[in-house]
């Protein structure tokens, strides 16, 4: 994993650390977590200085509902965190 991935993923995991003890009285459950992840990240993280460019905050949701089902049906090893940066650092690239 390079540099700019895994600075990704550390977002990412330091998101999903956010939310949960945001949502901390029931225990993390969000329906709409991409939303509210898509806000933090835009708004209250450097994902645009890593990435080299600011996301949409509409696209980034879009990007990690679809990445959620599909991490769902692959169920691949790798972390969550791993897995979804290297997909946004290739669609934003």
């Amino acid at each position: 994993m390079d540099e700019r991935t895994a600075k990704v993923s550390a977002l990412l995991h330091q998101a999903g650390a956010t939310h949960h003890t945001v949502f901390h009285i029931s225990d993390g459950a969000d329906d709409d977590w991409a939303t509210w992840y898509s806000e933090w990240l835009t708004s209250l993280s450097e994902l645009g200085e890593v990435l080299g460019v600011a996301p949409v905050r509409s696209e980034l949701t879009w990007m990690l509902v679809q990445l959620g089902k599909d991490y769902e049906a692959q169920s691949p090893p790798e972390p969550w965190e791993d897995w979804y940066a290297v997909r946004l650092v290739e669609h934003f690239a």
